[in-house]
């Protein structure tokens, strides 16, 4: 049997045995993790993904990509070329198990992407919400999405405003490290996700993030 899951912004076709290379995951060797957003299973298909059915994979180790070399070029009256490489982090798993149903009762750690939304915010997003008891209605007020204790004012990093930083938060990015260990994928999902139309790469917020996070 086969399934189809989704992790990093990608696909994969897998079947038990089978070992493969994901974006990085938030697991260490020998850790086994779950993946819940499975798209298809056998001969059934998700709307859009099946409810109830998982992949488990072991982890075997932390590994880096091939090298890409990365070249910008500016053509204005400021004229400016830059020359970068970059090795993305990966995950090298093992695919050991897959269920059709009963993945949210198996107990096995959710497959979570390093650098992306952290696991405290996955975790709060998972629980059902709580019915809040009756009263009378009253005038709604615009929510506001407050930091958490120990965030980092998002607001130092260039072109980010209250706006872009509410966007930020709603997502579960509070901290520069977070987006220090963003990777091309991780640029490029929360670039289609928050609408930000390029502006990471071009503010150069990861290299920001990086000087801002040592203090």
């Amino acid at each position: 049997m086969f399934a189809v899951l989704k992790t990093g912004g990608k696909q994969y076709k897998v079947q038990a045995g089978d070992v493969l290379r994901v974006e990085k995951l938030a697991a260490d060797a020998g850790e086994t993790v779950q993946f819940n957003e499975i798209l298809m299973v056998g001969s059934t298909v998700g709307a859009p993904t099946v409810e109830g059915a998982g992949v488990q994979a072991e982890v075997i180790d932390q590994i880096k990509g091939e090298k890409v070399i990365h070249f910008v070029k500016r053509r204005r009256k400021h004229s400016s070329k830059r020359t970068k490489g970059h090795r993305q982090q990966l995950t090298l798993l093992r695919v050991t198990d897959i269920l059709e149903k009963g993945a949210d009762k198996s107990g096995v750690k959710a497959a979570i992407g390093a650098g992306s939304v952290s696991g405290a915010a996955v975790a709060a997003a998972a629980k059902p919400a709580k019915k809040a008891p009756a009263k009378k209605a009253a005038p709604k007020k615009a929510a506001k999405a407050e930091a958490p204790a120990g965030a980092d004012d998002l607001k130092k990093l260039s072109g980010v405003g209250p706006a872009l930083e509410k966007k930020l938060l709603e997502a579960g990015i509070t901290t520069f490290a977070q987006i220090a260990a963003w990777g091309e994928a991780d640029i490029a999902e929360f670039d289609e996700k928050l609408s930000f139309k390029g502006r990471i790469e071009r503010e150069g917020w990861v290299e920001q993030a990086k000087e801002l996070a040592k203090g």
